[in-house]
């Protein structure tokens, strides 16, 4: 059973970052900047999942932080930190839920390129060294880990390492794979996809899966 729990929390944990990767200020920016200066479709991508390694990096850290302080929780408490983990879980996941009741669906930075909008070559807006940019771009996606993902490192605390690693790695794949997939989309052309519901709706979707994952290791890691 503590497989299919694990299974089921990489797969939430997958949909919730792949969700967060695709709203729009995790790859919108990169596409403006990039007609702002000129770079081709590559060094787009390249750069985009650059910054997207590095969100998930402060991301993994905070998790990091996270487990060590649940493993020191867990050998203390024993057999309740499964209710505890569940309740932890459940408790972020009615937060989100409030949030989002309240209108506060998701908080990110804002990057000044991000409402750019298509201008003619006269107007076009005068661009700034690649460096610059560049760093700009790293900056803003790193200092906004992915907080709705957080959590599920407290679910994996009782897999040990491997759990760690494991989650480490659908939450590199969902986050770097969706913002390259919607970069590369919006590059192409692909620009009728209106994914600004995902933005306003992205605390009760992660709201609900916490909820239900917290809800599946009280069930049944107790």
């Amino acid at each position: 059973m503590n497989q299919a729990v694990l299974t089921t929390i990489a797969i939430s944990g997958f949909v919730v970052a792949f969700f967060h990767a695709a709203i729009p200020t995790h790859w919108l920016p990169f596409v403006l900047t990039a007609r702002v200066q000129r770079w081709s479709s590559g060094r787009t991508i390249a750069i985009t999942g650059l910054a997207g390694t590095g969100h998930v990096i402060v991301t993994a850290l905070l998790g990091l932080a996270v487990a060590l302080i649940g493993a020191k929780v867990s050998e203390t408490i024993g057999t309740w930190f499964p209710r505890v983990a569940g309740g932890v879980l459940i408790a972020f996941g009615c937060y989100y839920l409030v949030r989002q009741v309240r209108g506060h669906g998701h908080v990110h930075f804002h990057y000044p390129h991000e409402h750019l909008h298509e201008h003619s070559d006269a107007h076009q807006p005068h661009r700034t060294s690649d460096r610059t940019a560049i760093l700009s771009l790293l900056t803003f996606l790193t200092l906004s880990p992915c907080e709705g993902f957080v959590p599920f490192y407290v679910s994996g605390i009782r897999f040990g390492w491997l759990g760690f690693g494991f989650l480490t790695a659908v939450l590199s794949v969902a986050t770097v794979g969706g913002m390259i997939c919607f970069t590369s989309l919006t590059l192409a052309g692909v620009s009728r996809i209106k994914l600004a519901f995902l933005e306003r709706y992205e605390s009760v979707i992660m709201g609900l899966l916490l909820c239900a994952v917290g809800a599946l290791i009280i069930v049944f890691e107790t």
